[in-house]
């Protein structure tokens, strides 16, 4: 599903030139549950960032199904995220002042679905992860776990082939933390959506079907978890 061909991304901060990423190379299939873990400042937001279209590589090359996604025009990039992507932030990043359900309602929104459909899919949505109760209260009304709740259902609002997390349970209790990463296993094997996950939580490594190690921009570590793997069969 994903190709990653020797991407390296270069920042010159205050004219010094830092290394982000550092000719990466690496394959991500249909379905894989992944955790991309390492060190602050070794690159894995920076992958997040740049496979999900929010930032472009130096170099290198990104396929997705086979099609370059750096190739495709501003208004173009904007249509795959919006259709075939979905981001779970670290804060959230819910709108204040929409309801938990227009919160997973705009980007369909945003896509020109019916009134009706969007109800459909977004109390669909909020029963999955367990907040249906919490549909018309506003993210200041959430606790946090119910908050990141919102995020997971606004992120799989658009159906998307691919969900990118940031450091989702930064913010957790170890409650909110299973609960949630219960939601996205399930999601995970139930629908084959293919998560990858940036990480320094043990939890979240623990439960990976995958976990790719970055150091200074590079893999230095890729294993596949048996365990995982075959309790999803």
């Amino acid at each position: 599903m994903i190709e990653i061909k020797n991407i390296s991304k270069i920042y010159n901060e205050n004219t010094v030139p830092v290394q982000a990423l550092n000719e990466v190379n690496l394959r991500i299939e249909k379905g894989e549950f992944t955790a991309i873990v390492g060190p602050s400042g070794c690159g894995k937001t920076t992958l997040l960032n740049i496979l999900g279209g929010l930032d472009t590589p130096s170099s290198g090359d990104i396929l997705i199904d086979n099609a370059n996604l750096h190739q495709r025009s501003s208004s173009e990039m904007i249509a795959f995220r919006r259709d075939h992507i979905g981001f779970v932030f670290q804060d959230y990043s819910l709108m204040p002042v929409l309801t938990a359900r227009e919160n997973v309602e705009f980007i369909m929104e945003l896509q020109g679905k019916s009134k009706v459909e969007r109800n459909s899919r977004s109390t669909e949505l909020l029963t999955a992860v367990g907040i249906a109760d919490k549909a018309e209260k506003l993210p200041n009304q959430l606790s946090g776990g119910q908050q990141q709740r919102v995020a997971v259902a606004r992120a799989l609002a658009s159906k998307p082939k691919l969900i990118l997390a940031d450091e989702p349970t930064a913010n957790l209790d170890s409650k909110s933390t299973t609960d949630l990463l219960d939601i996205m296993r399930q999601l995970n094997e139930k629908e084959n959506i293919t998560f990858v996950i940036a990480t320094h939580d043990q939890r979240v490594m623990d439960r990976a079907k995958r976990v790719i190690r970055f150091d200074d921009g590079k893999i230095i570590e890729d294993e596949v978890s048996e365990k995982n793997q075959a309790s999803s069969l």
